[in-house]
């Protein structure tokens, strides 16, 4: 049975109706789920878990603001922020604007934009492009609006609920902008044209886009730490190690670290491991088993355990639901 918009948690449309003790809820894993909202003042969503997928946002006028971890990056028009899973996350429209109209889209990503997205990473799971060509930004909008036609489309998917089909010279239209409507890939097919989409998305912003600078005020000492752990995330890290590979006590940099970062070394190590876990389940074959020891956990029992409390899903059914079902 098709996942519906209408059946997704209230706060998957419109951020307002989550339950207090965890936020604002995120749609379900392995779906490709879009829209395009148009907000006013004292829209948010807060999500002090994060999401089990991929945020990806386009903003097309006005001004929002995101925040995951410990990192805070605005938002304006032709500007793709992108937030990765298992983060705490919130956003929402800028103090002092008057709107922000922004396309948005949950999925997972596929591995390959790793590196497309990988220079402008702002830190904690933040990818910040706000230098893609003017002459693109066109193009990436009609990529959005085919997005969201392709999986309204009635036909795109064998068994789409009828409530998702298009209106008669509405969401089929490339030059319409489907405000606060949701759509869901519904089926295998659709799903890939969806996926195909914002991969060129992905990749007309960041093709000619300039590498994010530095967080002003870091310690390159710190920055260096945080690339090490990045780099290689299931190598044997301690605080000791880092430290040492930055030249300062391992007293003193579990204290910058934390400080500067809002976390301490060992969290960075645990969430950078899942993360990149997380990578090897949606793009690899290997067993639970390898990607456990891949991603530096010692004990699968522990892995499927802090697997599960980042995810909401053990890995297993993590990988099913990414790839919309089974692997042979």
């Amino acid at each position: 049975m098709p996942v519906r918009a209408d059946g997704l948690p209230g706060t998957a449309e419109h951020g307002h109706d989550g339950d207090p003790a965890r936020g604002d809820p995120a749609p379900p894993p392995g779906l490709v789920v879009l829209g395009h909202f148009d907000q006013p003042p004292g829209y948010v969503v807060n999500r002090p878990y994060g999401s089990a997928s991929w945020l990806f946002t386009w903003t097309t006028g006005g001004r929002g603001l995101l925040r995951q971890g410990a990192v805070e990056t605005s938002a304006g028009a032709g500007h793709l922020v992108v937030l990765a899973p298992g983060a705490p996350h919130r956003y929402t429209v800028r103090p002092g604007a008057r709107r922000w109209r922004f396309w948005w889209a949950h999925c997972q990503a596929r591995p390959s934009w790793a590196a497309w997205l990988r220079p402008y990473e702002a830190g904690d799971g933040v990818y910040v492009v706000t230098s893609a060509p003017v002459g693109v930004h066109g193009r990436v909008e009609a990529a959005f609006r085919r997005m969201h036609a392709d999986a309204r489309r009635p036909g795109a998917s064998a068994g789409a609920p009828p409530s998702e089909a298009v209106a008669p010279g509405s969401v089929a239209d490339d030059t319409a902008t489907p405000d606060g409507q949701i759509a869901v890939a519904h089926g295998g097919a659709a799903r890939e044209l969806a996926l195909c989409a914002l991969e060129e998305i992905v990749l007309l912003a960041t093709a000619g886009a300039r590498p994010t600078e530095p967080r002003p005020g870091l310690d390159a000492r710190i920055q260096r730490a945080q690339e090490l752990i990045d780099a290689d995330p299931g190598a044997p890290h301690t605080v000791r190690s880092l430290a040492g590979q930055v030249s300062l006590s391992p007293s003193r940099f579990a204290h910058l670290f934390s400080r500067q970062l809002g976390r301490s070394p060992m969290r960075a190590l645990r969430e950078a491991r899942l993360r990149h876990a997380a990578r090897l389940l949606e793009g690899t074959d290997l067993s639970v088993e390898r990607v456990a020891a891949a991603s530096g956990f010692a004990s699968p029992f522990h892995f499927n355990r802090v697997f599960r409390e980042r995810y909401g899903t053990p890995p297993g059914a993590y990988r099913n639901t990414a790839h919309g079902g089974p692997r042979g």
